[in-house]
């Protein structure tokens, strides 16, 4: 089988694509047939050796796959062979086969691709655990989406509007904040043109936001916190920045508000049924088309590196999912 491989760690060009030995499951493995693979930040870090874990060498980076089944371990019994699926692993999705744990799987409803399916789950699941557990945000909010056109961006977009909130969409280009309308905002701020403060200060008539979805956590983040309402709640999501704020800590006491760390992974892990419960309401708008990840593009595996690259400079809008040769998407 084709796959993408991370021989020594390094930036996405020293990615390389190889052919590599087909795959069989372990006792509670299921092998799938990868149809589409999601592209996102942490597989940057993953590749550099900046993540918290170090995959030994050689192996594809990669952890959000759609695809079918195509073989299961004598101990899986909740899947079979040929079921739609997607797979949640550490890495190893830049590739046409994946090895995975059955308890990293789930059920990809019927009626929705294969693309669709591998841009999903990451995003949406983060945005999900973010605004409905950890902020528990109210009808009738304003929401404050920062790098509102990354694929987490416009999941919060999506998901505040499902839950009732106003939401302020801020980027850094008209192109992105146009996306970000389509998607649902209901107000953008253009932060490389304007002063961030200053418009949250007139779109929320002096009395400043109540949530802030912060997946960069960089140099925005101060003036974002400044326009905060009373009892709100800054979400820290991660740092696509590539630094980390250090924060004030008299804003919080003197604004009233709290700083919520998001760790959606570390959370399924430690909660594992309350993840569950959360996971069925996000599926269940999933099936129903009230949510879809936007995809900007579909490539094929030899232009990973590309993908990522893309990715890393900041310029993505959504998600781009990589779809391994001769595989349909849907």
């Amino acid at each position: 089988m084709k796959a993408v491989l991370c021989k020594a760690f390094g930036p996405p060009e020293t990615l390389v694509v190889e052919e590599v030995p087909p795959l069989s499951p372990g006792d509670a493995e299921v092998v799938v047939t990868v149809h589409a693979c999601g592209v996102n930040l942490p597989d940057s870090l993953v590749i550099a050796g900046k993540y918290q874990f170090k995959p030994p060498l050689p192996f594809s980076p990669g952890g959000e796959v759609a695809g079918t089944i195509k073989a299961v371990g004598p101990r899986v019994d909740r899947f079979r062979v040929g079921d739609r699926v997607i797979a949640l692993p550490l890495y190893g999705g830049y590739a046409e086969e994946l090895r995975v744990s059955h308890e990293q799987l789930l059920k990809l409803p019927e009626g929705i691709d294969f693309a669709q399916g591998a841009a999903f789950a990451i995003s949406f699941g983060t945005a999900h655990y973010a605004l409905r557990e950890r902020a528990r945000i109210q009808p009738g909010e304003t929401l404050l989406v920062l790098g509102a056109a990354g694929g987490s961006g416009l999941a919060a977009i999506a998901l505040g509007k499902l839950m009732g909130a106003r939401v302020i969409a801020a980027a850094s280009t008209g192109e992105k904040l146009g996306l970000c309308a389509q998607q649902g905002a209901d107000a953008v701020i253009n932060y490389a043109d304007e002063d961030l403060r200053t418009r949250i200060v007139e779109l929320t008539e002096g009395r400043g936001v109540d949530v802030i979805f912060d997946p960069a956590c960089g140099a925005l983040a101060e003036g974002a916190i400044r326009c905060m309402a009373w009892n709100g709640r800054f979400l820290v999501i991660g740092f696509a920045s590539g630094e980390i704020t250090k924060i004030a800590l008299n804003l919080p006491l003197l604004k009233g508000f709290s700083i919520v760390g998001v760790s959606w992974g570390a959370f399924l892990q430690k909660e594992p049924e309350r993840g569950a419960t959360l996971m069925e309401e996000l599926m269940s708008w999933f099936r129903q088309g009230e949510i879809r990840p936007y995809i900007e593009s579909r490539l094929p595996l030899e232009e990973a590196a590309r993908a990522l690259a893309h990715l890393v400079q900041r310029k993505a809008m959504g998600k781009t999912v990589l779809i391994p040769d001769g595989r349909a998407s849907s």
